[in-house]
């Protein structure tokens, strides 16, 4: 897999965590938390891929600059460090509104 391909996997993988976890919030909000959680599950899945990716990235550059870093390599790691923190952020929700 070449450098293009697995800084799109990362977006990829990233933006689509981002979207279960907000569609897992909707959930939430109308009260159908297995559904929230299905989704949150899911989401789970797409950030481990994406995480994958870039830890792959990170092992073939040792630390040494082998890998030329580009803009949409620093868009990549927005994609997933926004992901994770929207699903960190979601799940915080999804229990404010399950005790509620």
């Amino acid at each position: 897999m070449d450098l293009e391909e697995q800084v799109m996997g990362i977006i990829i993988n990233a933006g689509q965590s981002r979207s279960l976890c907000y569609e897992a919030l909707r959930s939430a909000k109308a009260g159908d938390f297995s559904e929230a959680d299905a989704k949150m599950h899911e989401a789970q899945h797409y950030t481990r891929e994406a995480h994958l990716v870039q830890t792959q990235l990170i092992e073939a550059d040792e630390g040494e600059g082998k890998t030329k870093m580009t803009l949409i390599m620093v868009h990549a790691q927005d994609h997933l460090m926004t992901s994770i923190l929207a699903k960190e952020l979601v799940t915080e929700l999804i229990d404010l509104y399950r005790r509620h």
